[in-house]
């Protein structure tokens, strides 16, 4: 709901429409309204979400794969044809399960072993009744038999066993399993092209249909993907997301686990019922530091920013909008694994979103992926350890000219912090700033008029990350502005910080404060002040001259290191979290690892002396604390441990 002004009440400043009675009308707005700054509608850019120009047009270039056959006069009831390429084995595409090129090892009757086409072994698997979730464990086994004594499948087991109604079992493994079997193996048929790799440093795009996805998704299901199941950070795919989906299989069968595989297993349903018919794109920015905004000599006017603060809005529930994914630098955070924060619920909702994690790289300090046209599949109660299914979601976002949805999802990472202190450090500021910008730059053009859409976004590298919201939000604010997009920012619930937004805004417009300006503000801050003793609000307030506005004599605080409290969850569950914290690798291991866990890092080193099969090898331990261990493995956990003792004495 909008206020409603006269035309009277509207000034042009740089060419751009400001309301002269708004503020009067927001202060009077904390009873009936949630909201503060400008109407949603000079965010959109038009009274309707739908009025922003579009993104450019789906068009097959060098650095953009179109795996369909684009026609302008197709029937929308069906989805596109595909485009038929050739199959590319090598380290610049995906390998596909169904390459000729992917072989496995089997054993013959005579007991010595060949090599077979996988994808054989997965159409004759798959080809069969699959009963329940032991059948369907020993299936995926079949062709990926080197996890066999190490892949418990405990969620998977639980969900279909004890979780769901024994009405929703015989459905799912007399009616949606085999549709989901029967979608994967139509992937020689849908997909007829390679699918490049988007990698670190390159700009490149990879457009999909719909139908194409679901297949490729169904894949990752059945855990046919090769060469995806190594932990080593050496591996070929060490560097990339996990896809298969025996991550999540895997798992301790927690509430909220469960809750991510309702969610996925109600997407198959729905895409098996109905075949989707639209199209979705993958797109990677890379830009060259060098090429980044030099901020502390920006003139763009913070005065000319449109800014919408909500606490009570969410980031997918303003259409239209690019909505910034809070993302892990590998895409898709924990949706694989035991998180369930803001990323990994957009996924488990929109799973579409997860085929990002079959090509994307992990991302550089300066990159961004922006994925439009997903289409979402469910709606959610709860956060984090509460999340859970509610019920299938109808998705009435209209679609592109090239048949997407109008809908762009932002993936850019923050950085995260145990020690709170560090992102009050110029070169922290610079790498938030820089990313923020590559994503909210994307489709725009060299010129100054504002850019639509505007960005949708909230508290993003908070949280568990280790952020402070009144540093971040700024951050944003300052990117907004120099890429000349409006800002919808929601701040969940929290008044207070929807008010400091407020504020600071309205005083760097009363001001004509520029971004440099602000840049150098900030900078000084972090320099010379007790981040404990002065918030940032009243030190902003001091710089401009503003007498400083008391609410309930409370103000928004900065966090500081010992203010923090983070997430046990993500933290088991993205491990890599903290690597790029500049706090020393001892300090950070002195704080991370318990007494049990040093016992077992003083075991690992005995491995290495002794020359004995390592108990652990150099992937990431903490990730297996949230994964059922196999009875073969205990087994060996209790031999070494013994072994260890005995050495000890």
């Amino acid at each position: 709901m909008f206020c409603k002004f006269s035309s009277s009440k509207f000034v042009i400043k740089k060419g751009i429409y400001f309301d002269l009675s708004l503020k009067m009308c927001t202060k009077d707005m904390s009873i009936d309204h949630t909201w503060r700054g400008v109407p949603l509608s000079q965010i959109y850019g038009s009274d309707s979400p739908w009025g922003s120009p579009e993104f450019p047009l789906v068009q097959p270039t060098f650095n953009h794969a179109v795996l369909y056959h684009i026609s302008h006069n197709r029937d929308m009831e069906k989805p596109p044809k595909p485009q038929i390429g050739t199959d590319k084995w090598d380290q610049d595409h995906v390998r596909m399960p169904c390459s000729r090129h992917s072989l496995y090892p089997v054993s013959d009757s005579a007991g010595r072993k060949q090599l077979k086409e996988r994808w054989h072994i997965i159409e004759e698997v798959l080809s069969k009744p699959i009963k329940n979730s032991k059948q369907l464990a020993e299936a995926i086994i079949t062709y990926n038999s080197k996890f066999k004594d190490i892949w418990t499948f405990s969620s998977l087991h639980y969900l279909f066993d004890e979780y769901l109604e024994e009405e929703e079992t015989q459905y799912f493994f007399d009616v949606t399993l085999p549709q989901i079997a029967n979608l994967a193996l139509m992937l020689p048929k849908l997909v007829q092209t390679s699918i490049p790799l988007l990698k670190q440093g390159k700009i490149q795009s990879v457009s999909l249909s719909q139908q194409q996805i679901s297949s490729l998704l169904a894949n990752a299901f059945f855990c046919t993907y090769p060469r995806r199941n190594s932990r080593k950070t050496t591996a070929e795919y060490g560097n990339y997301p996990f896809i298969n989906f025996s991550n999540l299989f895997n798992l301790l069968p927690k509430e909220h686990v469960l809750e991510k595989l309702k969610s996925i297993c109600h997407y198959f349903r729905r895409v098996c019922s109905k075949v989707p018919t639209g199209v979705v794109t993958f797109s990677r920015r890379s830009v060259p530091f060098h090429q980044c905004p030099d901020w502390d000599k920006s003139t763009v006017s913070l005065a000319t920013l449109p800014v919408h603060v909500d606490s009570e809005m969410i980031i997918e529930d303003l259409p239209g909008l690019i909505q910034v994914d809070f993302a892990n630098k590998f895409l898709g955070g924990g949706v694989l694994r035991g998180g369930c924060v803001q990323e990994e619920i957009r996924f488990v909702i929109c799973p579409e979103l997860m085929l990002s994690m079959l090509f994307t790289e992990a991302l550089d300090p300066t990159e961004t992926v922006i994925i439009i046209g997903s289409e979402r599949y469910s709606d959610y109660t709860g956060y984090g350890s509460t999340f859970h299914w509610a019920a299938d979601h109808i998705d009435q976002t209209p679609l592109d000219s090239s048949c997407r949805r109008r809908c762009a999802v932002l993936a850019m990472d923050a950085v995260p912090f145990r020690n709170g202190s560090l992102q009050w450090k110029k070169q922290a500021i610079l790498r938030d700033l820089n990313k923020a910008w590559v994503g909210f730059s994307s489709y725009t053009v060299p010129e100054p008029h504002l850019q639509y859409p505007g960005v949708a976004t909230g508290n993003w590298g908070c949280g568990a990350f280790g952020g402070t919201a009144t540093l971040k939000s700024l951050v944003q604010l300052m990117s907004c502005a120099q890429a000349r997009r409006p800002m919808a920012y929601c701040t969940f619930h929290d008044t207070e910080l929807r008010d400091y937004i407020e504020r600071v805004w309205t005083i760097f417009t009363k001001h004509n404060v520029t971004v440099g300006q602000l840049f150098k503000m900030l900078v000084k801050y972090c320099d010379t002040c007790n981040i404990k003793e002065v918030s940032l609000q009243s030190f902003l307030e001091d710089e401009l001259g503003e007498e400083p506005v008391t609410k309930n004599n409370t103000s928004v605080q900065e966090s500081s290191q010992d203010s923090i409290k983070l997430d046990p969850v993500l933290l088991q569950t993205s491990p890599d979290i903290f690597e790029d914290d500049t706090e020393t690798a001892a300090d950070i291991e002195n704080k991370r690892i318990s007494q049990s866990m040093r016992l077992f890092a003083e075991m690992e080193k005995f491995d290495q002396e002794s020359g004995n099969l390592n108990l652990t090898s150099s992937e990431r331990l903490t990730e297996k604390m949230d994964v059922a261990v196999s009875p073969g493995v205990k087994m060996k956990t209790m031999r070494k441990i013994t072994d260890y003792f005995a050495k000890k004495t």
